[in-house]
């Protein structure tokens, strides 16, 4: 291999991978609409309501229910399941820290159930184990866009009387078995933020098909008005958590690209699987059977720092280097000294989890950002190339 860039040597390459996010005309056309219109509070409901019926569609639900972000999303979807403060609520450490400040923000206590080690999904076999009286939910998260084993958390989910909370941030358009995500629990709750693949800088929304879960997450988010009812007609504590008519307009105009990007990237991801097999010392994640739509907002992988003699710092800086920009990916929240110290506050006891395989992860997992995905074929290859340009040289 030749010399490394951050050496000196020349980068594998040089052109920029495309940049996130994308948009064109339309955004602005449907932008317009709304300032023209003069409703552009989350009341309007004009831009609000087509897209709420069109993204519950997209996944497989009857009921939408838009939100400014993610995290409060899935606060409002367990706290519209009952759950209360000094619930346990089940999930896996290898998440973004809002899966489990979703919890925090209300005191209900996280419990850290580790991921499996060959999809750094929620292992359902580790599940049942974690139970207690105090137990009412599990949230299964959808890393990567790759969906949980759903079969298996519904039916555990439902022999212990548990609710179930699709967190599916990164999974907008995923699949199990045939089903959206989203669907398949109580809830699903789904993130539009900047890097999503989707996005309208910020946003969520909560999809589910029970009608009543449907009308008190609504609520929640509605001031604790009911649908139909007065203006001033508060039967239960909300708060005003809407998304503005500004963000629908962004995210119908997403939409439409959707579908044809969903294919670029499964394309792209199959092809890097492939190049990155020949790899000494690299391995990628298994992919279940039964996903049969992948979102793909990121690509994973593994290089074992034993294998390959270097520590996953230097690898990062040598492979930027390279033109390859990669993250470091996620810190086992298990770990994490502000989600420990807030659990503590709310339960008051100290609750420490051992979750060896998503700490594992930790030192050995890389990401590629989706947009990533969407570059060409010739691309792929360069970042293969560059993986094993930095492994190969010392």
């Amino acid at each position: 291999m030749s010399k490394l860039a951050i050496a000196g040597g020349t980068p594998v390459r040089t052109e920029p991978f495309p940049e996130w996010p994308y948009y064109d005309e339309l955004e602005e056309k449907l932008i317009l609409e709304v300032v023209r219109s003069g409703k552009w509070g989350g009341t309007g409901r004009i831009k609000l309501q087509e897209l709420e019926d069109k993204f519950a569609a997209l996944q497989d639900a009857k009921y939408g229910i838009t939100i400014v972000n993610g995290t409060v999303a899935i606060t409002i979807a367990l706290m519209a399941a009952g759950i209360e403060s000094g619930d346990e609520v089940i999930m896996p450490p290898y998440t973004f820290i809002a899966t489990a400040t979703s919890a925090l923000m209300f005191g209900a206590l996280p419990v850290f159930v580790d991921v499996e080690p060959d999809t750094l999904l929620l292992d359902p076999e580790k599940v049942e184990a974690a139970i207690t009286p105090r137990t009412k939910a599990i949230v299964a998260v959808h890393i990567a866009g790759a969906p949980a084993n759903m079969t298996r958390l519904k039916e555990i989910a439902a022999k212990h009387h548990l609710k179930l909370i699709e967190d599916a941030a990164q999974a907008v358009g995923a699949q199990w078995d045939g089903t959206a995500v989203g669907a398949l629990g109580d809830f699903g709750t789904f993130s539009f933020q900047s890097s999503k693949n989707i996005n309208a800088g910020e946003g969520g929304i909560i999809v589910t098909n029970n009608e009543a879960l449907a009308d008190r997450a609504w609520s929640l988010a509605n001031v604790g008005r009911i649908r139909g009812g007065g203006w001033y007609q508060h039967e239960e504590i909300g708060w005003n958590l809407r998304m503005t008519e500004f963000q629908a307009a962004i995210l119908l105009a997403q939409m439409t690209r959707l579908d044809e990007q969903m294919r670029k990237r499964e394309h792209n991801s199959r092809l890097l699987t492939e190049l990155l097999a020949d790899i000494d010392g690299v391995s990628t994640l298994t992919k279940d059977a039964r996903i049969t739509r992948h979102a793909n907002h990121l690509y994973m992988f593994r290089i074992d720092p034993v294998a390959t003699k270097q520590e996953k710092a230097d690898i990062l800086q040598k492979l930027l280097a390279e033109g390859i920009p990669l993250s470091p990916g996620y810190v086992s929240l298990n770990k994490n000294k502000a989600v420990i110290k807030s659990t503590q506050k709310w339960s008051g006891e100290s609750r420490l989890y051992s979750c060896p395989n998503s700490e594992r992860a930790e030192q050995e997992v890389y990401w590629l950002p989706h947009n990533m995905l969407l570059a060409e074929e010739k691309d792929m290859h360069d970042i293969a190339i560059a993986v094993k340009k930095v492994l190969s040289t010392k």
